[in-house]
């Protein structure tokens, strides 16, 4: 039987071990063949601390080549990568450990005493440090490895990956990705994108998010692609590399700030023949602007650290501005009434939810919330609500705890903010619900104004009196500097109901 390893995928097409595979602008650039050499090394380091084949390996360091290698070592020794935000606290990282129970935790070598000490309080057998220069006690050992490594076998339900959902409410979740979750995703990606090994991608992704570790880095990987490989994001950074790529995967702000900076053209974007947005919606606005000012249309998709990618804009055809595309080959996608999970007619808004090869094996310890989250089916509730309109685009309302009940009407947010954005003088905006003694919930717009602009709460709400029906009209606006967002972009609501939860208590 043929093993489901997805790194045995990933090297099956690599012909010539010579072809770089990452580029950094700090000299520690890697060809597939330094890759694997490097990757089968670590491989023997996660070994000889006694890891074994669905032993977890907890990461939480600074992105450089070596999460690449140390990924890519996971998968080569069949154990289980779960990597961590380099912004959780140490007590966050307390919850994790305790929970995944890994065999091997490496963080960054200033952390290392504190985690070791932390680790020992929950049972964590292991604590090495890995840093962005090859050093560390863990790069030590890599170095010491013997090179040759076999890879073991998994099979397609096998666990390649456990990612835990940010917990907005109540405890984190550890979402259960396998072999086949991952391998499925970024084939199927791949030849939709149409990546091969001619292909340079621009990469400035966190790398312990699905978008930055699995999308980019996978689909790159698995077409014999080379990766341009950025600490963080800088857009003189980017702009200077535009010229040399030929694809760009990022999160909406990074083409709000790409669009500021004047090195953006048609000249230096003539090269690249994609530019991919998610992890956030993308505004109409942004999208516009992005093909007036280069003449690419940005490719918008949908996924969710559950599912890996579930639908996507097309690569050859109309890339609607407000939509997230079609399904992938192989997903189902529905809308579902939220209540009874009955399919709703074409054109309804109600619950997205989706089945298919990319559908994660459920939550770590948690079967009974697993068995909540999917229907009798076998189709994945996704929390987020949608629609799907007449010529088969899937479009994003938001998430069903976003959805804004006022005096018994739902309001949907993204309708809200598409009426506040197209306004003179706004950068951008987050309609929330909060507390109202007289609706149950009001509607109220956190708005951030253009840079130079002078707004106001009472030129806002004018200007919507005839956009919106009076339901759906914020009874509040508070114009602010920015929105908090978390490391992907996405706008964090749950801490904007927080700061503003007496908006309405605080009038009546």
């Amino acid at each position: 039987m043929t093993s489901a390893n997805l790194f045995a995928r990933m090297s099956s097409g690599i012909a010539d071990p010579a072809r770089l595979a990452i580029e950094t602008p700090d000299g520690l650039s890697l060809s597939y063949g330094d890759l694997f050499d490097r990757a089968a090394q670590a491989a023997n380091a996660l070994t000889a601390l006694g890891v074994m084949p669905g032993d977890r390996v907890a990461v939480q360091v600074d992105k450089s080549p070596d999460m690449v290698v140390v990924y890519l070592a996971c998968l080569r020794a069949g154990a289980v990568l779960l990597p961590l935000n380099t912004a959780y606290t140490l007590a966050e990282l307390g919850y994790f450990l305790s929970d995944a129970a890994p065999r091997l935790m490496i963080c960054r070598p200033s952390s290392l005493e504190v985690v070791r000490n932390l680790a020992r309080t929950v049972g964590v057998a292991h604590v090495e440090s890995l840093g962005i220069r090859r050093d560390g006690s863990f790069a030590a050992k890599i170095a010491g490895a013997s090179d040759t490594f076999a890879t073991v076998p998994r099979e397609g339900d096998d666990l390649a990956a456990i990612l835990y959902t940010s917990g907005t409410t109540g405890r984190s979740k550890g979402a259960m990705l396998t072999h086949g979750n991952l391998q499925s995703n970024a084939a199927a990606l791949a030849d939709l994108w149409r990546f091969d090994a001619n292909d340079v991608l621009i990469h400035a992704l966190p790398v312990f998010h699905t978008h930055g570790l699995f999308v980019a880095i996978n689909v790159t990987l698995l077409a014999g692609a080379r990766l341009i490989f950025f600490p963080a994001f800088d857009a003189d950074a980017i702009v200077a590399a535009l010229p040399r790529a030929t694809v760009l995967m990022g999160v909406p702000t990074f083409y709000v700030r790409l669009l500021g900076h004047a090195g953006l053209t048609r000249e230096t974007t003539a090269g690249i023949r994609l530019f991919v947005s998610g992890s956030a919606p993308l505004l109409q606005e942004t999208h516009l602007a992005w093909r007036d000012r280069t003449g690419h249309a940005i490719l918008e998709r949908y996924g969710m650290t559950e599912t890996n990618m579930i639908t996507s804009n097309p690569y050859a055809g109309e890339r609607r501005a407000g939509t997230v595309g079609f399904p992938l080959p192989g997903v189902d996608l529905r809308i579902a009434d939220p209540e009874t999970g009955v399919e709703l007619a074409r054109g309804s808004t109600g619950m997205i939810e989706v089945r298919g090869p990319g559908v994660f094996r459920g939550y770590w310890n948690m079967p009974e919330k697993t068995q909540q989250e999917f229907r009798p089916n076998g189709f994945f509730i996704t929390g987020d609500l949608g629609k799907i309109d007449d010529d088969g685009y899937v479009q994003i309302v938001g998430r069903a705890k976003d959805l804004i009940i006022s005096g018994g009407f739902n309001v949907y947010p993204v309708e809200v903010e598409a009426e506040v954005d197209a306004l003179d003088d706004v950068l951008e905006s987050a309609v929330i619900g909060l507390p109202h003694p007289d609706f149950g919930e009001g509607v109220a717009a956190i708005v951030v104004a253009a840079p130079g602009a002078d707004l106001s709460e009472h030129t806002i709400l004018d200007a919507l009196k005839d956009r919106l029906a009076r339901y759906k009209q914020p009874k509040r606006v508070i114009v602010v500097e920015a929105l908090p967002r978390n490391a992907m972009g996405k706008v964090q609501k749950a801490a904007l109901r927080e700061a503003y939860s007496d908006l309405f208590s605080a009038q009546a």
